[in-house]
C-alpha cells in the first residue's frame, strides 16, 4: 500500500490537488481519510464549550488512532472512520466502513506536524497558497457549508487560524517531499504525483 500525505493551510486547495491526483486515476484502487474526520471527540464539554476548542491545534486532532486505522489498512483490514460534525463540534455516531486500497491519500492541515503519522506517509506533499487568497476561500466554506457568519470567521481567523498557521503548518513544509504552489494549475507536479501512484498501482 502507498500512503500519500497531502497538507497545507485552511483554505490552500488540498481537496483540490486530491481531485487532480485522483483524476484519471482507477477509482477502485484510491481512498481517501481526512484530518477532520479525526477530531477528537468531545461529549464531555457543553455546545458552548466546544465552540471554544482550537481546531486548529494538533492536540484537537486523534492521532493515536489516524495511526492506528492506517496500519489496520496497511495490514489488509478494513476501519470504520469516523464522522465529525462541525455543525455541532462533536463526532457523530456514524462510521464509514473504509477498506483498504492500493493508494490510500490522507488529507489534513495538520498531518504533516505528527512524527509517527509522517513515518507513515510514502509521499508527503504541501500545497502552498497566498494567505488572503486561504482567507476568502475559507470565508465562503465556513459561511456556505457550515452556517458561520462572517464577524465568526473573520474572529476565529485573527485569534487562531492565523497564529496556529505560523506556529504549526507553515513550518511542518520542511518535512514536505513535493511542494505544490496552488496559484495555479500545477501539471508538472500532479503529473509527477500520478506517475508515482499509476507505477504502484500497475506492480
Amino acid at each position: 500500500m502507498l500512503i500519500i500525505g497531502i497538507a497545507g493551510g485552511t483554505g490552500s486547495g488540498k481537496t483540490t490537488v486530491v481531485h487532480q491526483i485522483m483524476n484519471e486515476l482507477p477509482e477502485t484502487e484510491v481512498g481517501i481519510i481526512s484530518q477532520d474526520s479525526y477530531y477528537k471527540a468531545n461529549d464531555h464539554l457543553n455546545m458552548d464549550e466546544r465552540a471554544l476548542i482550537n481546531f486548529d491545534h494538533p492536540r484537537a486532532i486523534d492521532f493515536d488512532l489516524l495511526c492506528s486505522d492506517l496500519k489496520d489498512l496497511k495490514a489488509g483490514n478494513s476501519i470504520n472512520q469516523p464522522v465529525y460534525s462541525f455543525v455541532h463540534h462533536n463526532r457523530t455516531d456514524d462510521y464509514i466502513l473504509t477498506h483498504p486500497r492500493k493508494v490510500m491519500i490522507v488529507e489534513g492541515i495538520l498531518i504533516l506536524t505528527n512524527p509517527e503519522l509522517r513515518n507513515l506517509f510514502d509521499i508527503k506533499i504541501f500545497v502552498h497558497a497566498d494567505s488572503d487568497e486561504r482567507l476568502i476561500r475559507r470565508l465562503k466554506r465556513d459561511i456556505v457549508e457550515r452556517g458561520r457568519d462572517m464577524d465568526e470567521v473573520l474572529h476565529r481567523y485573527q485569534t487562531t487560524l492565523k497564529p496556529m498557521h505560523e506556529q504549526f503548518i507553515e513550518p511542518s513544509k520542511a518535512y514536505a517531499d513535493i511542494i505544490i504552489p496552488n496559484d495555479k494549475y500545477n501539471t508538472v507536479a500532479i503529473d509527477i504525483v500520478r506517475t508515482v501512484i499509476n507505477k504502484k498501482i500497475n506492480d
